[in-house]
């Protein structure tokens, strides 16, 4: 096999991973996703030679648990034949890698700027346009009334009917790779937990899954427990914002508000267990800031039941 199978959470060493032909690589891609695998990552990592880049996929096996890495090498400003017309989950990283690296995906059906554009009010970006016998045309943002990141919406309707919708996006594209790289270790979690106010558990497990993975740490089984305990709560709270804001987009308020406070229940177990209400600072390389000890076990079984029966 071309590739190398590993499970999540686990270290290899740059060394280890071979570059094969482009056309290895493509096939390979091609046929793991046709037989029921999916790309789980396409990213380009550095190459022993300079001027040169490996062009690394990562396609997921749901069912075995594991992870396939392969490879390819491509030259500074090389290109390679597109993935996105046989693996459509391939088209936001192959413009991103175009974008950052300069490697093109020849034939990419549509090689638009994913993040960075020229015009910051959004006049020089080419929307795509849909014409006809009563289409208009919707734009919404960058600007909206909640807190959600900036990002602009163009909307092709006919009527009530959307024909097209395209997102704009990268406002605030703040860096957050080269910030984990430059920045101290200590600080290095939090610039995890900061990557998006909704995900501080999802992203703050990553960040030391990553640690955990280069040092050979184990974490203690009790630790992952909590871990996973936390990342459901911060699950199940941004769905049950969805919801509100479901009820909220079609103006059935009642039912935005009813869902707003039920979000905040399960924010406030979180607060509970770590003392912020998104989970920032439990999580360590290692394991966990805070236990749960058995009164409060109890208190959030409580709180969880009531939660679920008003749910």
């Amino acid at each position: 096999m071309p590739e190398i199978v590993v499970t999540n959470g686990s270290a290899v060493s740059l060394s280890k991973l071979k570059p094969v032909s482009i056309e290895e690589f493509e096939k390979t891609c091609v046929d793991r996703c046709s037989s029921g695998k999916r790309l789980s990552a396409l990213l380009v990592l550095p190459a022993p030679k300079e001027r040169t880049f490996l062009l690394a996929a990562v396609i997921a096996d749901d069912p075995a648990h594991s992870l396939s890495l392969i490879s390819t090498a491509l030259v500074e400003g090389g290109s390679y034949p597109s993935l996105t017309g046989r693996i459509p989950q391939a088209q936001a990283f192959e413009r991103e890698i175009y974008e950052d690296h300069g490697l093109k995906p020849e034939g990419h059906p549509w090689l638009k700027p994913l993040r960075r554009h020229s015009g910051s009010n959004g006049s020089s970006h080419p929307f795509f346009p849909v014409s006809g016998e009563s289409v208009h045309e919707v734009a919404v943002g960058p600007v909206h009334a909640g807190i959600i990141e900036p990002g602009h919406f163009r909307f092709q309707c006919h009527g009530e009917e959307i024909f097209h919708l395209e997102i704009q996006l990268g406002y605030q594209h703040r860096g957050a790779e080269k910030l984990l790289l430059s920045s101290l270790p200590a600080r290095r979690a939090v610039i995890a937990e900061s990557i998006a106010g909704d995900t501080v558990i999802g992203h703050g497990t990553a960040y030391c899954m990553a640690v955990e993975s280069l040092s050979d740490t184990v974490v203690p089984k009790r630790g992952n427990a909590i871990r996973a305990i936390a990342l459901e709560l911060e699950r199940v709270s941004n769905h049950v914002g969805d919801l509100g804001a479901l009820c909220n987009d079609v103006g059935f308020l009642p039912g935005a508000a009813y869902f707003g406070r039920l979000r905040g229940e399960f924010l406030n177990v979180l607060m509970e267990m770590s003392g912020n209400r998104y989970g920032r600072g439990l999580l360590v390389p290692g394991g966990v800031r805070f236990d749960i000890d058995d009164a409060m076990g109890t208190r959030i079984i409580q709180r969880l039941q009531k939660a679920e029966t008003d749910l």
